[in-house]
């Protein structure tokens, strides 16, 4: 077991650890004036962001602390278990909103015909309409979490899926092009409870579509 003097240099560690040059740094996002989606709602929004960059930092300074010498004791693990379990909560959380913000422009636009998403829409749903009626019926299921549209890289093939909180459900090994927060926080002060359609449609007018293209990693199918 480690002496407390261990456990003090530990704590000062961490504190140190958060602010070295592998700390995740808060990213910015220009965002406001977009149709919908108030310029309250996203200044709000961009500093819950901002927590998961600092809890993400915190959490990983934290495990580095405990792995130091390389080895966990029977002492250490159930502080050094939570802490990786609530690590894929922050660092999923902070990804995800990164992504999500990273696909919203002011003045949005549909995207592009022949484009490589929607010729990836139309293999995989027949047609633009169909794959968007499917991504926004995932954004009205009950529950707090994200709807994602991946893409499965050896196929080319796309599909939409429920992410519960910021971990549930993301399908390991394929690429999120486009990203929705449904969190209730992403739209309660501009639309009722009731109205999440309101906001995916107000999300739609805002998508940054050449970001979702860019998102295709080079030599993919699709």
């Amino acid at each position: 077991m480690r002496t407390s003097q261990s456990s003090a240099r530990r704590t000062t560690s961490v504190v140190t650890a958060t602010t070295d040059s592998h700390a995740y740094p808060v990213r910015q996002f220009n965002l406001h004036g977009l149709e919908g989606i108030s310029d309250r709602t996203l200044e709000l929004h961009l500093k819950l962001y901002e927590g998961y960059v600092t809890q993400t930092n915190l959490l990983q300074a934290k495990i580095q602390e405990l792995f130091a010498d390389g080895e966990i004791s029977e002492d250490e693990r159930p502080a050094y278990s939570e802490l990786k379990r609530r690590l894929g909560f922050e660092y999923n959380g902070m990804v995800l909103h990164e992504l999500s913000f990273e696909n919203l422009k002011q003045g949005g636009r549909e995207p592009t015909p022949g484009s490589r998403f929607v010729t990836a829409a139309e293999s995989s749903f027949e047609s633009f309409d169909r794959w968007r009626s499917d991504f926004v019926n995932v954004g009205k299921l009950r529950g707090v979490g994200w709807a994602i549209c991946y893409l499965d890289g050896s196929n080319g093939r796309l599909s939409n899926h429920w992410v519960t909180l910021h971990e549930g459900g993301n399908i390991a090994g394929f690429k999120p092009l486009l990203v929705l927060d449904v969190w209730e926080h992403a739209y309660l002060l501009d639309c009722g409870p009731a109205e999440r359609g309101k906001y995916i449609d107000a999300f739609f007018a805002n998508v940054c579509w050449d970001c979702v293209e860019r998102r295709f990693p080079e030599g993919s199918r699709g």
